[in-house]
């Protein structure tokens, strides 16, 4: 769409949108109400400003937008505004090897059961392996270096879906 359309669409068809690109209530709100932006910079400023602002609930809120790296099976169910844009952003996922992710899906639930929240990385342009290397990477932060990372990343996705959008 076009940023003139994304700034005439009603306030519900807006929230749709921009959820399409991180699910946190506070943020969609937020861009919706920003509009009108004045180019596409604008939107891109206004969503890193946002994103910003936000606390660790919004954080988790946006991440519960998210399926586990790899787990293919949540993608169709669970995540169906996001399904398409998160399959594509996993697609390093589909050439894994049974072992690859067999080990990913290991260290998913250690991850979720030492942090509370999903591992999330913008996994754009990475191979299953480099996301494999990541997860161990991550796994011994401490729980607030964790939550900055990942909404750090978060924050990537959301750029990356915005750019799609417009």
């Amino acid at each position: 769409m076009t940023l003139n359309e994304l700034n005439n669409l009603n306030a519900g068809d807006a929230y749709k949108a921009f959820e399409t690109c991180c699910v946190a209530p506070r943020w969609v709100d937020a861009m919706v109400n920003a509009r009108p932006f004045e180019s596409e910079a604008q939107v891109y400023k206004h969503a890193d400003t946002i994103w910003a602002q936000l606390s660790e609930p919004d954080y988790l809120a946006a991440f519960e937008g998210h399926p586990q790296i790899g787990d293919v099976s949540t993608l169709r169910a669970k995540y169906a505004n996001t399904a398409e844009k998160a399959g594509h952003e996993q697609s390093g996922m589909q050439q894994a090897s049974d072992a690859v992710l067999e080990q990913m899906m290991t260290l998913n639930q250690d991850y979720l059961m030492k942090f509370g929240f999903i591992f999330i990385v913008c996994a754009t342009g990475k191979s299953a392996k480099q996301m494999l290397a990541l997860i161990e990477q991550r796994l011994p932060n401490e729980r607030a270096k964790e939550l900055s990372i990942a909404a750090g990343e978060q924050a990537k996705i959301t750029r990356i879906r915005l750019e799609k959008i417009l």
